[in-house]
């Protein structure tokens, strides 16, 4: 099966040092790592940090075809602040080459033929990127919004814009409060999600809810998966892990109590290790999720 996914790639500056991230970018290492193929739709600088983050993404197995070298603006770079583990915030620099991923008919092709389109908000904070993003949606066979609200990277419009053109939508509890607070509707979890899901005519919607665990509304049923504890390093890249093992499920037509699972357990094997894309396979993640179901 192949996925797309769309956006930014950049460099997180940590106090240890760089280490390459954005969240398509860790979906799709995640991906590969569960044997998925998937394909980077992005833009980089034609500068020393844009050639390491290519070689970095092809040691990985991943292809850069799709990745575009841009001679006006930088590669991406984004200071993160992981004083506190479980709540990493972050100084996202704009505007930088992500913001300017421009279309072309071979980006159509390839998101036509894949069985998902994955994308975020924050890949739509520039016009630039923004338009390549919305004419590419009108390709997708299966759309597969990360929404990934970093403020003041975002606005009502776009994030609404992009609910209303997808199928299955991911987001953490934080961001799940903001949205049913722009449309005056409770946000307790059941109550939210069944409505986004008949609101936007979405075929599932998720969210994330740290070391709580997540839940999940797919097939008019709600279903849940509890945190699983762990010796937290940092969090960086466990949503993206996450999400690249429910989409693994999701595309095999797995149950969801067990991908649900699946995707819990990546996500916290994730936050055990430093960096948001560590090598990790879908045998120990596996291992991961059947030892706390057993607890």
């Amino acid at each position: 099966m192949a996925i797309a996914c769309f956006g930014e790639m950049l460099w997180d500056v940590l106090p240890t040092g760089k280490q390459p991230g954005g969240a398509p970018l860790n979906v799709a290492v995640h991906l590969h790592n569960f044997g998925l193929q998937a394909e980077l739709i992005s833009r980089v600088g034609h500068d020393d940090m844009g050639a390491e983050l290519v070689s970095f993404v092809e040691s990985t197995g991943l292809s850069t075809h799709y990745v575009q070298r841009g001679e006006t603006h930088l590669t991406g770079v984004v200071k993160a602040n992981v004083s506190d583990s479980k709540e990493v915030t972050y100084q996202i620099v704009q505007p930088v080459a992500w913001d300017y991923i421009r279309y072309d008919a071979a980006l159509s092709e390839l998101v036509e033929t894949a069985d998902a389109f994955v994308f975020g908000s924050l890949a739509g904070r520039q016009s630039h990127s923004r338009e390549t993003l919305y004419r590419l949606l009108e390709h997708a066979r299966f759309k597969v919004f990360d929404v990934n609200m970093r403020p003041p990277h975002y606005t009502r419009e776009v994030v609404t814009y992009l609910l209303q053109h997808s199928d299955l939508v991911k987001m953490n509890h934080h961001e799940l409060a903001e949205i049913m607070g722009w449309f005056g509707v409770s946000s307790n979890e059941k109550t939210a999600l069944r409505w986004l899901a008949e609101r936007f005519q979405l075929q599932a919607v998720c969210v994330t809810k740290g070391a709580d665990g997540a839940a999940l509304w797919v097939g008019q049923q709600h279903y849940y998966s509890p945190g699983i504890p762990v010796q937290v390093q940092d969090t960086i890249g466990s949503g993206d892990a996450f999400l690249a093992a429910l989409l693994r499920g999701w595309l095999s037509d797995q149950d969801p109590t067990d991908y649900l699972a699946f995707a819990c357990a990546a996500g916290s094997l994730v936050a055990t290790c430093r960096g948001a894309t560590p090598v990790i396979s879908e045998a120990q993640v596996q291992a991961m999720a059947t030892s706390a179901a057993s607890e």
